[in-house]
């Protein structure tokens, strides 16, 4: 080094002068959120593993979807199905959150909490317990009626649609990525500003659907009315969860909806949802940083269903797919509509866990299969002879996969009284291990009825 800079260095105080570096500490992470999410095409139960979680939980999250999401929860013989409230709200000590990812049907939700007020006493005093993000998209009765259309042209131009639930999820995503979505905190503010904007948005839509009839007036006054209604449960979303994760020990529950298959990015595309059902979609759709996702549990049926159309290499069309429908009660709570039932894919699975990191499996339905001589697992896909370590993005590949399978022996006895691991028949416990060993993944639970305590828990 040059004289001169020596100079100067021995004025600064030398090469570390007397200058006091600030402290920088690792910032406490704070609490973590423990995550709930499908691992197949969704209708895996995973209403049920979260009402067993909600049990001792502070705070029961959603973070994505809408009402297109059905999950259903046994409570003291009562069945109660949720669509857009967290189904942890069943807890009386629960306070039930709202994202911003989530889009939300203001009729349908207040429906949804009266309908199920009425079955029992557990969702008492829900509206205090509801809380609801600010950025969240709202749902219009036209967006509703928009997703009808779209799927009766689907059905004209392509002779099949994509099957949608007809709650408007897809038209409102589109909004929301179009930048023309009305949220909970614009009919908050300026009601004149918020009629205005959405009148324009109903314009365009009548614009590019001729025969769409919206009672544009009918709407507003509606939504007015809700105003006051929605007004106390509604905060910053961001603010909220920040407070949640960094202030005293709290325990969080993230329910997901719809499932890893149907994730807009990562599902049987196009055949799928329109939000991330994945694990990415609830640090965006609740606004927190991914150090604080805890524990990440898949829900994975003993076998596969499928609602609507799109590639099933599993599927069973035939008395197997039959007697598992018949005995699972494989409907969807949303739609209605039959399920699709084949064996258990673990090739699925296995792309799941790659994407979600599962900690640990609820393995639900074992006793549907108590029935069978001989369970059959799907283990690996072949497309023209040839072994694919993948799971294929394209529909039509998927649909020319052959599932490579196992054959396990069944276990021919009935355990849905069954409430321990070793109480299970030797041959279902087998079944248990068998998938813990193919995904590398352990089964936390295993569901073998409807009830709260038909859950066996393993650690």
């Amino acid at each position: 080094m040059s004289h001169s800079g020596n100079q100067a260095e021995a004025q600064n105080g030398g090469a570390h002068g007397n200058i006091t570096e600030p402290q920088i500490t690792r910032p406490d992470v704070g609490n973590k959120v423990a995550v709930v999410l499908g691992a197949q095409w969704g209708d895996e139960g995973k209403g049920k593993v979260v009402d067993l979680l909600a049990q001792d939980a502070d705070i029961v999250c959603r973070c994505q979807g809408g009402n297109n999401a059905g999950h259903t929860v046994v409570v003291d013989s009562v069945e109660y199905d949720f669509h857009l409230l967290p189904s942890g709200i069943i807890n009386p000590d629960v306070t039930a959150f709202i994202g911003n990812g989530v889009v939300i049907h203001l009729p349908g939700l207040f429906e949804e909490a009266e309908k199920n007020e009425h079955k029992g006493k557990s969702l008492k005093g829900w509206e205090k317990r509801l809380i609801i993000s600010d950025r969240a998209h709202i749902v219009f009765d036209f967006h509703q009626a928009v997703d009808g259309v779209q799927e009766q042209q689907r059905q004209e131009q392509a002779g099949k649609n994509l099957g949608t639930t007809k709650k408007g999820i897809g038209p409102v995503y589109s909004a929301k990525a179009a930048r023309s979505g009305l949220r909970i905190c614009d009919l908050l503010a300026d009601f004149n500003d918020f009629s205005e904007r959405y009148k324009v948005l109903a314009h365009q839509y009548k614009a590019m659907y001729p025969t769409l009839e919206i009672d544009i007036e009918g709407e507003l006054l509606r939504l007015k009315n809700y105003v006051e209604r929605v007004k106390p449960m509604v905060r910053d979303g961001v603010y909220y969860m920040h407070k949640a994760l960094h202030g005293p020990p709290k325990k969080i529950l993230v329910e997901g909806a719809n499932a890893a298959l149907l994730d807009i990015d990562f599902g049987t595309y196009p055949f799928v949802t329109s939000s991330n059902c994945t694990v990415g979609g609830v640090c965006t759709g609740l606004g927190m940083p991914p150090q604080n996702v805890g524990d990440v549990f898949g829900v994975v049926k003993a076998y596969t269903t499928r609602v609507g159309i799109g590639a099933f290499p599993s599927e069973q069309s035939n008395d197997i797919g039959e007697l598992l429908q018949t005995r699972g009660k494989e409907v969807g709570v949303t739609t209605g509509r039959k399920r699709r039932c084949g064996w258990l894919d673990l090739v699925l699975i296995r792309y799941a866990h790659m994407i979600n990191g599962f900690t640990a499996l609820a393995l639900t339905k074992l006793d549907i299969l108590d029935v069978f001589p001989e369970i059959k697992v799907g283990v690996s896909y072949t497309v023209d002879g040839q072994l694919i370590p993948h799971f294929p993005a394209n529909q039509e590949v998927l649909q020319r996969v052959e599932v490579q399978y196992e054959t396990l022996p069944g276990w021919s006895s009935d355990t849905s009284a069954t409430r321990t691991f070793q109480e299970l028949p030797k041959n279902a416990q087998k079944y248990v291990r068998y998938i813990e060993g193919h995904l590398g993944v352990p089964v936390k639970w295993i569901g073998v009825g409807k009830s709260r305590e038909s859950m066996i828990q393993l650690f």
